[in-house]
């Protein structure tokens, strides 16, 4: 879509200001709750964009419409994360994916809705309520990510920007359709993303295709210096040689609660696969179930760490005017944070308190390393790891919310690619019988994105066919 729209522009046949207007127009009129807001501040982008144009310096992303979600900073703009504790944040600086799209043309035209803090697998824990699933207005979108996804999904932009700190771009993907990449961990710089959990969260594309994504991967996934953890570009060395090799984890299917629709649907694309040349074979991977366990340590360890700064004194909004800090303190975030950031701080803080730190915490980190260990020797004689994306299609608003363990579920497969930092793209592989989408991953070896594009086609074609 990407590439069409460019040549639209080059060739004339649309003009940036129309294009961009038609989109803007579409977004402010729609009824789903994906935009916490549609910007009316644009011109600049779009005088700038058409300056490209005019002096032969036009990108492919020159003039294309992108929203983001709620926790990139855009200088001059709100940057909440959908959380009542910074209601009133605005951006005094532009992250670094953002300066990156404006510099290439792109029109930021919105800013999407997300779980609080982006904690959250359905977009239900928005401070600003949910977004609704544009394949059936009784589904959740998935999350944390769900008003950018549901924002390409409902074709009210070319693109989003997401992030992904267990799933977030890659499970509400799945549930709309659409494609999502989970790059390799310091490809992209975090600069500018509101801090979950600083070892797991990464700026991702959302888009219709794998073209597009592949080309908003390339424009975002530069060298940053104000980024400690990026990796120089020299360093991400990578075999992207296809082998046509595929390892499916042995037992990730023994302990239930997977759809019949989901099973039948990996098992098509599976054979679809194989018709096509490639071979799949189950491998040992003791430890890859036990990244869900490993996650909700770890995770909720960062997110207490990141967010004891927002306490209505050095950060985020206040409530209350009590003297005593404590009060204030308490007052404060038991108005301000949602349920489940509240669930997750305190689940953080317990596993980091003195006698639990060993106990939880070490074995956590112990473990993660048996995991990346795992991946990396599998990785050596395999293209990817093959599964579905989620255990479920879309879920009914209000199925899971009750149950946190059962919406934890919903990141099984997801989850991995995170703990390892290994990137992971998922692609839409058909539907259900009731016509909703479903989703297919691939976990690559670090750094071999290349691979996944590959691959992740391989799946569109089929599902295109």
């Amino acid at each position: 879509m990407i590439e069409e729209l460019h040549k639209k522009i080059i060739s004339k046949e649309i003009s940036i200001k129309d294009l961009v207007s038609s989109y803007v127009a579409k977004a402010k009129d729609e009824k789903l709750n994906i935009f916490r807001e549609v910007f009316d501040d644009i011109d600049a982008q779009v005088e700038y964009a058409q300056s490209l144009l005019d002096n032969g310096k036009a990108t492919k992303l020159t003039g294309i419409p992108l929203s983001i979600k709620d926790n990139i900073m855009f200088a001059g703009h709100i940057a909440g994360a959908c959380s009542h504790m910074l209601d009133h944040h605005r951006a005094a600086y532009d992250s670094t994916v953002i300066k990156a799209l404006k510099d290439a043309g792109a029109i930021i035209i919105g800013r999407t809705n997300m779980d609080d803090g982006a904690m959250g697998s359905s977009t239900e824990n928005s401070a600003y309520g949910v977004t609704l699933n544009p394949h059936d207005h009784t589904r959740v979108p998935g999350g944390s990510s769900g008003g950018s996804t549901a924002s390409v999904a409902e074709d009210l932009v070319v693109f989003s920007l997401g992030s992904d700190t267990g799933g977030s771009i890659r499970q509400p993907s799945a549930f709309c359709g659409v494609v999502g990449l989970l790059p390799t961990y310091g490809t992209v710089s975090r600069h500018g993303l509101i801090a979950m959990g600083s070892s797991l969260d990464v700026i991702g594309p959302i888009a219709k295709s794998v073209e597009d994504t592949k080309i908003i991967y390339d424009t975002i996934c530069a060298e940053d210096s104000f980024d400690a953890t990026n990796v120089k570009k020299q360093d991400r060395l990578a075999d992207n040689t296809l082998k046509k090799k595929i390892a499916i984890p042995k037992g990730i299917f023994d302990n239930g609660g997977i759809d019949k629709e989901v099973l039948e649907n990996f098992e098509k694309v599976k054979a679809e696969m194989t018709s096509k040349g490639f071979s799949f074979e189950e491998v040992d991977l003791p430890h890859f179930g036990d990244a869900l366990a490993v996650y909700y340590i770890i995770m909720p360890a960062e997110v207490s760490s990141n967010l004891a700064r927002l306490d209505g004194i050095r950060y985020g909004e206040r409530v209350g005017d009590s003297k005593v800090q404590q009060d204030l303190y308490g007052d404060t975030r038991g108005a301000l944070f949602g349920k489940e950031v509240r669930r997750r701080i305190l689940l953080g803080t317990y596993v980091l308190s003195h006698g639990y730190y060993d106990a939880y915490y070490n074995k956590a980190v112990a473990l993660r390393n048996v995991i990346r260990e795992e991946l990396e020797n599998t990785l050596k004689d395999y293209d990817a790891i093959f599964t579905p994306t989620t255990p479920t299609p879309a879920f009914k608003i209000g199925e899971k919310s009750g149950d946190p363990v059962q919406m934890y579920l919903a990141d099984l497969f997801t989850v991995p690619a995170n703990i390892a930092q290994h990137p992971a793209i998922s692609v839409p592989s058909g539907k259900t019988t009731e016509g909703l989408p479903l989703g297919v991953q691939f976990i690559g070896a670090r750094f071999a994105e290349e691979k996944l594009f590959a691959l992740a086609k391989e799946v569109e074609d089929i599902t295109n066919s």
